[in-house]
């Protein structure tokens, strides 16, 4: 063929695919859609007409060289919804050069959770000296003693002595000597308070109480009356009422060896009462011997129905209420010199400590009672009582019976 030889007549358009450009992808001609499947009534479904982009990329397609880079991309022609506007054309431009991607941006750390400020601690409270809350009183519940009874006042088994104060918290020498004159008369004034309260219980002690009362015309006043005759030579026995012989309650209690009625604010309570074990035996026993007096801390309203009922031989002959203590520290103490007998020929039997600390060498202690059906103290008392009614002075012997 010679070099001035016309050139080939183009080959003319045709729907095959053509080699894409230089940097596009190569795409391949619209595929008919596959035959469609017949519809309901049995007549098939016309294949979608090929849309203008189809039309018009087939005529663009021819124009464009081939490339060894490219690789055949095969358009797909998504039939446009119905009412819903056709495709934008897609602008095939020169594929960019590839560049690396991009490294993934590094997440932002999470920001810790911020915690609310924090105050700073208080400056710690120096305290010089810390005292002691007194020490709480086991009195009987007030379901049961509505204040009546003795042991709506005085603790059963108290000793009746005061509260011991702690040492200092804070060591000597990290105390601060500008603050301790202040704190130096406080203490000297506590000090000297508990001093004096020790004296005076030391000297009540010491005298064997406060003595028989004196009345405002000068004239003393005993609790008791003078001996009766048939109890002269005999020594005085004092006997405590509840929790020593007998345990009351203003509770329902189905065993009660008897109840009651209490009038307290107009109204009327009843105190459910059951007695100690050997109760009765000893009352009698003890009222062959001894002049037996009943003084307990309880209320005349409660303790005079309730004697009633418990003295069934008759055999006590004086009864002492709350109004004849003395009234030592917050408790009740039974003053044994203000009976009128000598000290020396008095016994007192009671659960607490507290009502006769002025004459422990006058006590024979007992524990308290509440309803315990195997208790045999009072039983236990009567041979040893029976040989104290004969000794000279009872200090003697209760004193070496510690």
């Amino acid at each position: 063929m010679s070099q001035n030889s016309p050139d080939p007549p183009p080959p003319p358009p045709s729907s095959s695919p053509s080699p894409p450009s230089t940097r596009s992808a190569p795409i391949d001609p619209v595929s008919p859609p596959p035959p469609q499947p017949p519809t309901a009534n049995g007549k098939k479904k016309q294949p979608p007409k090929p849309s203008k982009f189809a039309k018009f990329l087939a005529k663009l397609v021819p124009c464009v060289a081939p490339d060894e880079r490219t690789h055949p991309v095969e358009p797909v022609d998504v039939p446009a919804p119905e009412k819903a506007p056709p495709p934008q054309p897609a602008v095939v431009s020169p594929a960019a050069p590839e560049q690396p991607p991009a490294p993934p941006s590094d997440p932002k750390p999470a920001e810790p959770p911020t915690e609310p400020p924090t105050e700073p601690p208080a400056p710690p409270v120096i305290v010089d000296e810390l005292v002691a809350p007194p020490t709480p009183v086991s009195l009987l519940p007030p379901a049961e003693t509505e204040g009546v009874t003795s042991g709506a006042v005085q603790p059963p088994g108290s000793t009746g002595l005061p509260p011991a104060k702690r040492d200092s918290a804070v060591p000597a020498n990290d105390q601060d000597d500008s603050d301790t004159s202040f704190t130096d008369d406080e203490d000297m004034d506590d000090v000297n308070n508990i001093e004096d309260a020790q004296d005076e219980e030391d000297r009540l002690i010491l005298n064997g109480g406060a003595g028989i009362p004196v009345g405002p015309d000068g004239v003393p006043r005993p609790l008791l009356p003078p001996i009766a005759p048939q109890h002269a030579g005999r020594k005085c026995l004092v006997l405590d009422l509840d929790e020593t012989l007998v345990h009351s309650s203003f509770k329902s209690i189905q065993q009660a060896d008897y109840v009651v009625p209490v009038e307290i604010e107009f109204n009327w309570h009843n105190v459910y009462v059951i007695k100690r074990p050997g109760v009765d035996n000893f009352l009698k026993k003890m009222g062959e011997i001894y002049e037996v007096v009943v003084f307990t801390a309880s209320l005349s309203k409660y303790a005079d129905p309730v004697l009633d009922k418990l003295d069934i031989h008759q055999v006590v002959t004086h009864r002492l209420f709350r109004e004849s203590c003395y009234n030592h520290k917050g408790n009740y103490v039974k003053d044994l010199s203000q009976l009128g007998r000598p000290i020396g020929d008095t016994i007192i039997i009671d659960n607490s400590p507290a009502s006769y600390i002025f004459h422990p060498n006058n006590s024979v202690p007992v524990s308290s009672w509440f309803n315990d059906p195997h208790d045999t103290e009072l039983t236990d008392l009567v041979p040893f009582l029976t040989d104290l009614a004969v000794v000279d002075d009872v200090r003697g012997v209760l004193d070496g019976a510690r």
